[in-house]
Order: structure tokens, then C-alpha cells, then sequence
């Protein structure tokens, strides 16, 4: 009995040692062209140290011989069989006979000829043994070669490093199928109608300024004058407001199609430091001109063709006349819908940016069909003056306090170290400070401008928020919460007391180490997908994970790993690599911050910001991954996570004291 236990034991423990291996050998292939009709294949495999992969030829009685099967051979034909790099002859202790074998790397090559010009593929099964001074593995690996077309391109080769690297990105999620997140529909629901909100919002701005509003009575008259009847008249005049937002929504669909190309672009993009910094430049000119400085307009060809397109009588001519207005109100326009791009780009993409473009074209078109339906209304329209002025240098000064907010994203994701948290607030209480001095007459941007009494009193408005700005810098930080996303992180600041984790928690900004950390201490992970230049993480930051109960749970029962998907710092060159996506797609892994963001991508397929993942110790999803929420919500989904890490570790405990009890 004893020994049938011993036995029993052995076997258990050498059945969790195997489990517990990584594959110790890689595969990558390339092909390239001999002649026009012949190709070499290349296979090369990268074996682990202390690891021992066997040639293919080998005597009986020995270990399996590595072995190469072209699956359904059609389209081209082998010219002769493998050949392989040179290999070490030595004495195996293992088998106790003289074999060949390969450590490090080993290279196969096999020449083919090509019969099927079209052919898309070559599939290619390799059949090997591997071992160490231990134990062997056996396993059966299929090779897919893609063929581009006519074989004019190659297939870049990935080198051992970047091979191994790709795997380490790899996490071996034990019930990855149980993963939907439950949430994440809502949230994007939520999140268009939000962006749809803010660009009607813009709309409405945009239908204020001197560009536009002055052209809504002339262009309704001018539909309802040349209509034969009236029933034409509101026909074409509402054709004009429905093409005037089909050509706001035109404007996004660029972004979908470099989205198509790339699902991480747009982040890529809107977490540059160059693009944020060029956005800071932008904006300040938006601003500038708004002041009356200069005006900003496209080219005058552009307003001249198109116009000369509307004078046709037909549908045609009517979307040209919408697209002639939004040329020429583009110098009002323009900086609006600057705001709702950079907006779009820092959030979940391009179908962001396509429902705040059809909020802001609605917000213009529809006004016109209203006019038209109701021609009495015209003459409700308040007429331009001098109101409108200080509309635009109200807007450029918010110009002012958006292109901050990029100088501040470049600052951060650049680590300047220059605008931190307390500057930044007294910059924007100096910018506020200045509309109500030019609110009450102190500042005069353009010419004959005069402050009234009604003037006076909105100044008290900015006046007061200036106050507000810099009371909250003697007080309690989360007095901005309601501003959370716009200024640097509480964390970001000059009291060199604070640390660089959200709340002065504690947390690891590499995976790896805190996982360990986990795994030494028992602990479920909370992984936090994040940004330097993400508003919304600032948000459950600052108004979520502020809350006593969700802030104890994060510093007492959870590992907490922040991963800055738009960390620039730069890997260390034996760091960096190339990494190869399904598709065939290769990306230059150079930044922590593509690290952590590919790292999101092929683990959890998302890409966006923030994103919570609960995972234990043995890798295995605690509850379905979630983004942007509210307290409550957030609260629940960290104490479900939190009970069934318990359960699970509990229910371990119990099989092992039965096995050690049996």
C-alpha cells in the first residue's frame, strides 16, 4: 500500500513539473524566391537553454526525429527533402547512444516550385522531440506560410529575441471564454450619446458665431423665393439641413479607415507627445483668431467651386450649397471642431468622433428645416452685433484653457516634469481671471466694445471660478472633482511627498513584478489599463476610487498594477522587438507604453482606456473586465471579484488537504 502511495505521489509530482513547463522550442518561417518558378522555404527553430532538439536523422532506437509534412500538397512540388544547419554529435546519457542533435538554434530549408500562381499558402506540420537532462516532450506543431502576391514580397523574419519576447506578452488565462464584458456595451452606448450631446452642444455654439447665424434667414428666403411653391420651398431648404449634416459625417469616415488599418492608431495617435503638442499650437491659434487678430479660412478656390456647384437646380446643387457653407464658416467652425476631434481622439476612436460630428451637423442643418417650416420665425432671430464678439473672445479664451490641457498631455506622456498639477490650476484661474476683466471692459480685443451692466454681472461668473481655482489649492485636492480628467493627476504635483501611483496607493507599473508580488502574498491582481493623457482614467481616479470603501479595497485586498498604455519612456534596446500579430501585421515594440497596450490588445482584445481586469494568482478571470462606471457599480464589481478570489483559493485548500488526508 505504501508503495502503490509512493508511486501514486511520484507520478503526481512529475505530472505538475510537466504542466508547469514552457515550450522549450519556438518555429518561425520565411520564404524567399530563387528563380521564377522556385522558392526556398526557411524554418528555424530557437531552443531554450539546457534544452536539446533532435536532427532528422537519428539511428533505432533513439529518440523521435524531427520531421517536416507538407499538408495537402497542391499548387507546388518539393524539390528534394529538408536540409538542416549543421548539428552536434555527442554521446546522449539519455538514450545512451551517439546522436545528432541542435542547441540554441537550428535552421531547415526545403526548395519548392510553384504550379499554382494563386496559391495563398503553404501549411506545413513539424513532428519533434525535445529534451533536457530530465525529462522529453513530444508535440506536433503546424507552420502556416502566407504567400503574398505573385511572391513579390517577403515575409519579415522575426529574430529569437523578438519570438521569445511575443510569448512573454502572452498571459495563459485559464477561463479567457468565460470573458464578455458586461458593461462595455452600456458604456459605449453611453459614451456615444455623451459625444453626440457635446457636438450638438458645439453646434449650437457654431450657429451663434458671425459665420453662420447671419446666413440662416438669408438661405431659407432664398429656398422659400426660388421654389415654385412652398411645398418645394421647405422641400429643398429641409434637403439643405439634412446635407449639411451628411457632410459632417463624411468628415469622420477617414479616421474609421486608418482605424481599419490599424486598431490602435487613433490611440497611438492621440497619445503622442508631438500630436499633443501640435494640438497646444493649434489651439492657441484657434484662440488668436477669435480675439480678431486674424480670421482663419480655407482656400477661396475651394468656396469658389463649390459655389459654382450649388447654382445647379437639382439635388446636386443643393449639397453643394451645404458643403459652401461649411467652407466658408470654417473660421468659426474650424476651432469647434478642432475640440471635438482632439476630444474623439483621446476617447474610444473613430465611431466617437462620427457621432459628434452628425451632433454638431445636426445642431446646424436642422435649424434651417425648422425655418422653413415655420418662415415666421426668421424674424424671432436675434441680429448680429456686438453680442457675437464677445461670444468668439468668450470661446477663445475656452480655446486657451483646451490647448492647455494637450500642453499638459504632452508634458505627461513626454515626462517634462514642467506643468504640474498646482501650475496648471493657476494658469487657468489667470485665464479666467482675464474673461472677467474683459467682461467688464478691462481688456478690449476688438474694436468698439462696450461693457454693460449685463456684462458686468456674467463677469462675476469667471471671477468667482478663478477664486474657486486657487481656493482649491489651500484645501482638500478632490475639491476639482468635478474638473477630474482636465488637470494633471493629484499625484502630479511639486509636494515631492506624493508618489506616482493614483491616491498615493501603492502599485506596480510593471506586470511581471506584480504579479509576483500577488502570487508571494496571496492576493487577487486588479490590472488598470490606463493613460497619461486618459480623462476618464483621471476620473475614476479622482471621483470613483476616492470613495472610502473602494479606496480600502484597493489598498488592503488587491495587487494593484497600472499599465500607462502611453508611456514613451523607452525599452531598454535588449528590450525591445518585433511583434507579429495574427494577421501578419508586424509592430515595433520599442516604449513601455506599446508594451502595455499590445500587452491589452492580445490578452483582453481591447484597446481602450480605462479598462479593469481582476485576475488571481493562478491566472484565472475573477469577473468580467469593465470600464468607465460609476461608484456603486465599481464597488460591486471589486467585491464579486474579491468574494470568488476567496472561494476559489478556499475550494484549493480543500482539495489539497483531501489529496494530503487520502
Amino acid at each position: 500500500m505504501c508503495f502503490i502511495r509512493l508511486f501514486i505521489l511520484s507520478f503526481f509530482v512529475v505530472f505538475i513539473s510537466f504542466s508547469q513547463i514552457e515550450e522549450p522550442v519556438t518555429w518561425n518561417s520565411n520564404i524567399d524566391k530563387v528563380s521564377d518558378e522556385n522558392y526556398l522555404i526557411t524554418i528555424d527553430a530557437f531552443i531554450e537553454n539546457n534544452w536539446r532538439l533532435y536532427s532528422q536523422n537519428l539511428p533505432k532506437g533513439g529518440p523521435e526525429p524531427t520531421e517536416f509534412i507538407f499538408k495537402e500538397k497542391q499548387g507546388y512540388e518539393s524539390l528534394g527533402s529538408f536540409q538542416e544547419s549543421k548539428s552536434i554529435k555527442k554521446y546522449d546519457k539519455l538514450f545512451e547512444l551517439d546522436l545528432n542533435y541542435f542547441e540554441k538554434d537550428a535552421s531547415f530549408s526545403q526548395e519548392i516550385k510553384l504550379i499554382d500562381n494563386n496559391l495563398e499558402k503553404i501549411d506545413v506540420e513539424i513532428n519533434y522531440q525535445a529534451c533536457d537532462d530530465r525529462l522529453c516532450i513530444f508535440r506536433s506543431e503546424l507552420i502556416t506560410i502566407p504567400l503574398s502576391e505573385n511572391f513579390t514580397s517577403i515575409e519579415k523574419k522575426l529574430d529569437k529575441n523578438s519570438i521569445l519576447k511575443s510569448k512573454e506578452l502572452f498571459l495563459n488565462i485559464k477561463n479567457k471564454d468565460s470573458y464578455i464584458s458586461k458593461g462595455s456595451e452600456n458604456t459605449n452606448k453611453n459614451s456615444y450619446l455623451k459625444i453626440f450631446m457635446l457636438g450638438i452642444i458645439g453646434g449650437i455654439l457654431a450657429l451663434l458665431t458671425p459665420c453662420v447665424l447671419p446666413m440662416m434667414p438669408l438661405t431659407v428666403s432664398y429656398f422659400l423665393k426660388k421654389s415654385n411653391n412652398k411645398q418645394s420651398g421647405i422641400f429643398n431648404s429641409s434637403l439643405y439641413g439634412f446635407f449639411i449634416i451628411l457632410v459632417y459625417f463624411l468628415l469622420s469616415l477617414p479616421f474609421h479607415f486608418l482605424d481599419f488599418l490599424d486598431p490602435g492608431i487613433l490611440n497611438t495617435i492621440s497619445t503622442s507627445v508631438t500630436t499633443n503638442f501640435i494640438f497646444f499650437v493649434v489651439f492657441v491659434f484657434f484662440a488668436f483668431s477669435f480675439f480678431g487678430y486674424y480670421d482663419i479660412s480655407l482656400p477661396s478656390s475651394w468656396a469658389n467651386k463649390s459655389e459654382s456647384s450649388s447654382n445647379l437646380r437639382n439635388v446636386v446643387g443643393i449639397f453643394f450649397m451645404a458643403l459652401t457653407l461649411s467652407i466658408v464658416s470654417f473660421s468659426c467652425t474650424g476651432p469647434i471642431l478642432g475640440s471635438l476631434l482632439a476630444g474623439s481622439l483621446n476617447s474610444n476612436g473613430p465611431t466617437e468622433l462620427t457621432f459628434g460630428m452628425l451632433g454638431f451637423g445636426f445642431a446646424l442643418g436642422v435649424p434651417f428645416s425648422i425655418l422653413a417650416f415655420f418662415p415666421k420665425l426668421i424674424k424671432s432671430i436675434p441680429k448680429s452685433g456686438g453680442w457675437m464678439n464677445i461670444l468668439k473672445v468668450t470661446l477663445g479664451f475656452l480655446e486657451l484653457a483646451l490647448a492647455l490641457k494637450f500642453l499638459s498631455n504632452a508634458d505627461l506622456i513626454g515626462g517634462w516634469n514642467i506643468l504640474k498639477r498646482e501650475i496648471f490650476i493657476v494658469i487657468w484661474a489667470l485665464l479666467s481671471l482675464s474673461l472677467g476683466i474683459y467682461l467688464i471692459g478691462g481688456i478690449n480685443f476688438i474694436k468698439n466694445f462696450n461693457s454693460n451692466l449685463k456684462l458686468k454681472l456674467y463677469s462675476s461668473i469667471p471671477f468667482l471660478f478663478s477664486f474657486y481655482l486657487i481656493y482649491s489649492l489651500f484645501t482638500d485636492k478632490n475639491e476639482l472633482r468635478f474638473l477630474s480628467g482636465f488637470p494633471p493627476p493629484e499625484f502630479y504635483s511639486i509636494n515631492i511627498a506624493n508618489n506616482d501611483c493614483p491616491l498615493n496607493l501603492n502599485c506596480f507599473k510593471d506586470y511581471d513584478k506584480g504579479y509576483d508580488y500577488a502570487k508571494l502574498n496571496n492576493k487577487p491582481i486588479l490590472i488598470d489599463f490606463t493613460g497619461w493623457a486618459c480623462v476618464n482614467c483621471r476620473r475614476m481616479e479622482e471621483n470613483v476610487w476616492s470613495d472610502p470603501q473602494i479606496y480600502s479595497l484597493l489598498k488592503n485586498d488587491f495587487v494593484l498594477i497600472s499599465l500607462y498604455v502611453d508611456d514613451r519612456n523607452k525599452l531598454d534596446v535588449k528590450d525591445q522587438f518585433d511583434f507579429k500579430f495574427l494577421n501578419g501585421r508586424i509592430k515595433k515594440i520599442e516604449s513601455l507604453g506599446e508594451k502595455w497596450a499590445t500587452f491589452q490588445a492580445i490578452n483582453f482584445n481591447s484597446a481602450s482606456q480605462p479598462f479593469y481586469v481582476q485576475l488571481n494568482k493562478d491566472l484565472e478571470l475573477l469577473n468580467s473586465p469593465i470600464q468607465y462606471t460609476g461608484k456603486n457599480e465599481f464597488r460591486d464589481w471589486l467585491k464579486t471579484g474579491l468574494k470568488r478570489s476567496i472561494d476559489l483559493s478556499e475550494k484549493k485548500d480543500k482539495n489539497i488537504y483531501d489529496h494530503n488526508l487520502w
